[in-house]
């Protein structure tokens, strides 16, 4: 297939790599930095620069760019996919976009796909991009009125480079849960940074703080764009995490030893039961 791919960021640049270092699949890819579309030529990340005429041929086109930018490139080259193609983007929210492109690729004859790949980096660009990214990852789908050959095309080409779960939900259901799995995550993570004793860790810190600091360093551009496009269902993960850390808090400062360890057996027990363990 031809594949082309808008965004040569950390995702789309590791999805380049993967295909093009994979599969026998002919990779173009467009990047609003010509330097980087050219970094990607050189190391073989992609065939050729994605320009108009390559991408009205091309199979599929993964598009890894902010929300708002991947409406408006959707939108911008509707004309362009030909008739059948696959178009798949790669945004961590789904309702926003899906609303939008789903109707105008039914209307204009391409098939239109939310996607999210469940794989990333505290860093971002191309630089960090590498095609074991998605190594054991899942790939989420929104599902789709397309014909049952055209995510069938979809699982094989993303299965071949390395994910090994293929997820379908709807972009409602994929956004309640996306704020749980990851956006609640960042904020927490980012907040928790904040605190004075964070200049002064060195020496006192191991795992537990590392792996809780570690998506602190985010694209704030990005998250933020991400956050105002899903505020019902953030707002309210923030907010139950918020009551939960009042029991704790207040069973502290109160010198609360029995309602203390309830809570910390009822959150270990918890988490063993996600993880599928018997206490």
């Amino acid at each position: 297939m031809e594949i082309g791919i808008a965004g040569l960021g950390l995702i789309g640049g590791s999805l380049a790599k993967a295909i093009s270092q994979n599969t026998d699949n002919t990779v173009y890819g467009y990047d609003i930095s010509d330097q980087v579309v050219k970094k990607a030529v050189l190391v073989d990340a992609i065939e050729q620069p994605l320009n108009d005429k390559l991408l009205t041929q091309c199979d599929i086109v993964v598009v890894a760019l902010y929300p708002g930018d991947t409406i408006d490139y959707v939108t911008e080259n509707a004309d362009l996919f030909k008739p059948g193609a696959i178009v798949v983007d790669c945004c961590g929210v789904k309702k926003p976009v899906c609303d939008k492109l789903i109707p105008l690729a039914e209307e204009k004859g391409f098939l239109f796909v939310g996607g999210h790949p469940m794989a990333g980096l505290e860093h971002s660009g191309f630089t960090y991009a590498k095609k074991s990214l998605f190594n054991n990852a899942s790939m989420i789908f929104t599902a789709t009125k397309g014909p049952i050959e055209s995510m069938s095309k979809l699982k094989s080409l993303f299965t071949s480079i390395g994910f090994t779960n293929i997820e379908i939900t709807t972009p409602e259901e994929h956004d309640r849960r996306i704020a749980f799995t990851s956006q609640l995550a960042h904020v927490v993570s980012n907040a928790y940074i904040k605190s004075p004793t964070a200049q002064r860790h060195e020496g006192f810190s191991a795992g537990s703080y590392k792996d809780l600091t570690r998506v602190a360093k985010l694209n704030e551009d990005m998250w933020t764009e991400l956050f105002l496009e899903n505020p019902d269902n953030l707002v309210s993960e923030i907010d139950t995490l918020m009551e939960n850390l009042t029991l704790y808090r207040n069973a502290i400062a109160s010198g609360d030893s029995e309602t203390l360890r309830a809570l910390l057996k009822d959150g270990r027990e918890k988490k063993a039961l996600i993880d599928g363990e018997i206490f």
